[in-house]
């Protein structure tokens, strides 16, 4: 009787041991997220979105104020739509901007939210018109080479040794 008791509670605790992992896991991964806070939608186009996911963080001073809701291509625009849910207890103005930031030199990428001047707040359906679309490192690459092919290349007039 003692050992099949014993077996129940270390079974109960590899139970527990497996959900806590798991929890981790989803967590990290950014595909769980317990937020029991009343939300806010608000919209905002971008012209590249680069790896923005659903679910990414909306940080405003570091602070997570709201999760990415939905990303839609908008075929009138040719835009990327992105619904926003912020939670109600943080309220932004009106002019607020929207930054696609990356979290480290590889990271995730996530929406960084700086505040405006207006008095009046953001509410449900608004949307944000000040957008910074995300950079892309390949397109960065790109410019920088061209860039550099397209200048001319000059004589080596002042190095000691040279005759001119």
């Amino acid at each position: 009787m003692q050992r099949s008791k014993n077996d129940v509670w270390v079974g109960l605790f590899v139970l527990v041991g497996v959900f806590a992992v798991l929890f981790l896991a989803l967590q990290s991964a950014n595909l769980l997220t317990l937020s029991f806070q009343k939300t806010y939608a608000v919209t905002a186009k971008f012209d590249n979105i680069g790896g923005l996911k659903p679910k990414a963080a909306v940080k405003s001073a570091g602070v997570v104020v709201g999760r990415v809701d939905q990303i839609v291509f908008d075929d009138k625009s040719f835009q990327a739509k992105v619904t926003l849910a912020l939670e109600s207890r943080y309220t932004f103005p009106q002019d607020s901007s929207l930054k696609i930031l990356t979290s480290g030199l590889l990271g995730d990428q996530y929406l960084g939210i700086e505040a405006g001047a207006l008095d009046k707040s953001l509410a449900a359906g608004d949307v944000i018109s000040s957008t910074q679309s995300a950079v892309v490192l390949e397109n960065l690459i790109s410019q920088f080479l061209y860039s550099k092919a397209a200048t001319p290349t000059a004589p080596d007039a002042g190095l000691p040794g040279r005759t001119q």
